[in-house]
């Protein structure tokens, strides 16, 4: 395969973050062959930046550009509609976090893209982070022995204007911090330590206001018998503080910081190796934003698999699916007022549907 033909649905707020990604050099071997925007000075711009076609139909991009990678990039509500038009067309997908709005919906879209033998990849980009695959290595070899905790704490700042696009906090179309922002750190504690086998949260808006919360905080039972905490705001002021991961373990203790889990600040062993001296300066980085600079290593191995013939991505639908029947549980054991069992596949009642504020 020559060049890897992407096509792009959505040219919102993540799309620009692409775009930089994309213009900085790290990712070789693509092509982009379309935009497709309901705003359509928005899918132009991003058109004559690359010398691609633009739409405001994303049916007729993907019928008359004919690519090989569709990126989903629009509101998290919309995911199930874009992605299942370019599975039913054949085409390997790539999409933002979350999969989609609901467990169910994302179940169908896997059977689809299997029966239909195409990548449906995921973009929960922190599990590429150094810092974060530093730690998996730690934990694959068993350096924590028995695991006592685990802990995500999210401090992140969004102002009221951020919520007042249309989208952003509603249960339709987003959800609260915890399906949002969140997500990527849920995804991270439950791929590293899960899988979770109880939840017991509470969700709350103190600054801002949205169908969903600000502000959540949980308690989980993992099944290795380890227990674990959630802390997630984005009512932080006056911007973005933290996103953190730490574990405890009978034999070793680290913490994952940052604002985007970047950096390794505490890294300590019972039985030290040479290399743990090394290990925060050398899998460390400096981070612009909550975006960190992992898409574009996701995005690399993605084009790479394919243009390779492999339709396996760096984070499959089933991981994702096993992230978002996490964040239902949570949602649905604040809704229930107590403990929730994951074995039982809990859902909200409001996340994804039209409803009213459940705070």
């Amino acid at each position: 395969m020559d060049r890897l033909r992407i096509a792009v649905i959505g040219c919102g707020r993540v799309a620009q973050h692409y775009r930089k990604i994309l213009d900085s050099g790290v990712v070789s071997g693509w092509s982009i062959v379309g935009f497709a925007d309901v705003l359509p000075e928005r899918a132009r711009d991003f058109a004559q930046h690359f010398g691609a076609r633009a739409f405001t139909d994303h049916e007729r991009m993907l019928a008359e550009t004919s690519p090989d990678l569709v990126l989903v990039l629009t509101p998290s509500g919309r995911h199930y509609e874009h992605t299942r038009a370019a599975l039913e067309r054949g085409l390997h997908v790539l999409v933002e976090k979350p999969i989609t709005m609901r467990p169910g919906e994302a179940r169908q879209l896997a059977a689809l893209a299997q029966a239909r033998r195409v990548m449906y990849g995921v973009a929960f980009q922190n599990r590429l982070n150094p810092a974060i695959r530093c730690l998996r290595h730690a934990m694959t070899l068993g350096r924590f022995g028995r695991l006592v905790t685990a802990t995500i704490r999210l401090r992140w700042c969004r102002l009221q204007p951020y919520y007042e696009d249309g989208w952003h906090g509603t249960w339709l179309q987003d959800g609260g911090v915890i399906n949002q922002q969140a997500v990527h750190h849920v995804d991270a504690l439950n791929w590293l330590v899960g899988p979770v086998e109880g939840v017991c949260a509470a969700a709350t808006n103190r600054l801002n206001k949205l169908e969903a919360e600000d502000t959540m905080v949980g308690v989980l039972r993992f099944k290795n018998g380890a227990v674990g905490t959630i802390e997630a705001t984005t009512a932080a002021r006056p911007q973005d503080h933290e996103a953190s991961l730490s574990i405890v373990g009978e034999k070793g203790l680290a913490v994952i910081g940052g604002i985007a889990l970047n950096r390794i600040e505490t890294w300590t062993f019972v039985d030290a190796q040479p290399e743990d001296a090394d290990a925060p300066r050398l899998h460390s980085q400096d981070v612009p934003n909550g975006y960190g600079l992992s898409h574009g290593p996701l995005l690399q191995e993605i084009i790479s698999a394919l243009r390779a013939g492999s339709r396996s991505p760096p984070v499959t639908a089933a991981d994702a699916i096993g992230t978002t029947e996490l964040v239902h549980a949570l949602y649905r054991s604040h809704e229930l007022g107590g403990w929730v069992s994951l074995a039982d596949r809990p859902e909200s009642a409001f996340l994804g549907r039209q409803g009213k504020s459940a705070q």
